[in-house]
């Protein structure tokens, strides 16, 4: 178990890290992701885990032992940063084993365990290969490899992925939980990309501000957020009042049946969790007209205008600007803000806040 108590990390003046708390190796939870926005003191947070950035203030102790006078060679924590600085004139072999040998390991027991690591990471035979040769994907199996080599009792992965292009990001964002998730090692994932801590890890914890917001299994942060930021941070691109009565929750974007208690909420809307179709003759219920139509690999995303809300839904590939169309939401794709800021009745968007909107639709309409 590695715990943090009131930690806090200051570059001179300034806290980037403030009055932090935090568990990680809880039981079934073998991969926690920081998820964040740039800037918010996850990078920092790993580096003085690793012993790289000394504490102003607060503990972090591994198994009940405080850190602090332990250095960082002897803590055995396993850690890949976002460039993977392997040793680029080096064999994928010898950058496995570096840290083996640094332990006196045999060369036996050494050739042994690169073996077994190259077959985990999917690169079986190819140790005598140099990393330079590689494709980025490669080279970060290689470096996650090196970290697990000395069977680290908690490995370190800040931002592996985020130099990747996005196909390649997924694929290895499933193959690296699978490796961890085989060999046991707890394991914390720095990442901004909730789709990709989605992929990886067993719990999320949410930093912002230097701390942390809300720390959940992904199903509950997605479900339960617990404020409009966070929110749209994990992907809700509206944000609207709503209240609930005898089990149907009301808001200016239609109706649902929930199973909540009476009360004031915000609902968080993903494009997923609105359903905009042609008005079928007769037809009642709210409305909003098409400012824009995109079409992605995954279907058609429309940008809405319903009353003073601007709305991003999934669409019928027929939809043209100007359109009037019907709108239904999705009570399975609806996040349920009930925190502290529920009071506020102003509608909002992903943008509002310079929170990261890359995938939205009509950004620039």
């Amino acid at each position: 178990m590695l715990e943090l108590s009131s930690v806090t990390v200051n570059y001179g003046s300034e806290a980037v890290i403030s009055d932090l708390d935090l568990a990680i190796g809880t039981r079934g939870a073998t991969i926690t992701a920081l998820l964040g926005p740039s800037g918010c003191g996850k990078s920092t947070l790993i580096r003085a885990i690793a012993g790289l950035e000394p504490l102003s203030s607060g503990t972090i102790t591994f198994d009940g032992v405080d850190l602090a006078p332990i250095p960082t060679h002897r803590r055995d924590f396993g850690v890949v940063f976002q460039d993977g600085q392997l040793l680029p004139g080096r064999s994928i072999a010898d950058n496995v084993a570096y840290g083996l040998r640094v332990r006196r390991w045999s060369k036996p027991d050494i050739a042994k365990r690169v073996a077994d690591l190259l077959d985990l990471v999917d690169l079986p035979g190819l140790g005598k290969r140099r990393v330079a040769e590689l494709s980025g994907g490669q080279q970060q199996r290689v470096a996650l490899a090196r970290a697990l080599a000395p069977r680290p009792r908690l490995l370190l992965l800040d931002e592996p992925l985020s130099a990747l292009d996005r196909q390649l990001r997924d694929r290895l964002a499933l193959q690296i939980a699978e490796i961890i998730g085989a060999t046991g090692t707890p394991t914390i994932v720095v990442t901004h990309d909730h789709s990709e801590a989605a992929m990886m890890a067993d719990r999320i914890a949410v930093m912002d501000g230097g701390r942390i917001v809300q720390d959940d299994h992904p199903e509950k942060l997605w479900r339960a957020p617990r404020s409009a930021r966070i929110a749209k941070f994990i992907g809700c691109t509206t944000v609207v009042a709503a209240t609930i009565s005898a089990g149907v929750l009301d808001s200016s974007l239609g109706r649902v049946r929930v199973d909540l208690p009476d009360g004031g909420v915000r609902i968080g809307l993903r494009p997923e969790a609105v359903i905009a179709t042609a008005i079928a003759e007769g037809g009642g219920g709210v409305t909003g007209v098409v400012r824009h139509v995109a079409s992605l690999p995954e279907g058609t995303r429309v940008r809405l205008s319903v009353a003073d809300v601007e709305v991003d839904a999934v669409g019928d590939p027929s939809l043209r600007v100007g359109d009037e169309v019907s709108i239904t939401l999705d009570r399975d794709r609806m996040a349920i803000i009930s925190g502290a800021d529920v009071s506020s009745s102003e509608p909002t968007t992903s943008n509002d806040r310079g929170f990261d909107t890359r995938g939205t639709v009509g950004r620039n309409a």
